[in-house]
């Protein structure tokens, strides 16, 4: 029997079914880090004694700036599980940018927007 080349349509489904839920979470974790950052929530030391606003105000921006990394970290993961989105409809999902073989799909359903096998990625990590 000859090896498999792509996953069926109802494969990609599945797949498809997995990052749309990821997605959905990747976003709401999003609009958090982004009104921590924004302090949108209208938590801010204006209500606390002068005393503790100094320290508090050095501490906030140390928390906005954690969060912004996160922020702009949760956006990264968002644009890939758009692009394996893309890889869905044109039925290029799930195939090793380096071997053109196969992913395996315990490892697509661990890291959906995946485009290396783990053997590529480990041997790029003992590379580098």
């Amino acid at each position: 029997m000859a090896e498999k080349t792509r996953y069926s349509d109802e494969e990609l489904q599945e797949f498809k079914e997995i990052i749309l839920a990821k997605l959905e979470k990747a976003y709401k974790d999003y609009e958090l880090l982004k009104s921590d950052v924004t302090n949108s929530d209208g938590n801010d030391t204006a209500d606390t004694s002068p005393t503790f606003k100094v320290l508090e105000e050095g501490a906030n921006t140390l928390n906005k700036e954690e969060s912004g990394r996160l922020a702009q970290r949760q956006m990264k993961f968002i644009q890939h599980l758009k692009a394996a989105l893309v890889r869905i409809e044109n039925k290029t999902y799930g195939i090793c940018r380096e071997t053109g073989k196969l992913i395996p799909k315990e490892r697509l359903r661990a890291v959906p927007h995946a485009t290396l096998s783990i053997e590529v990625k480990n041997n790029q990590a003992k590379k580098n």
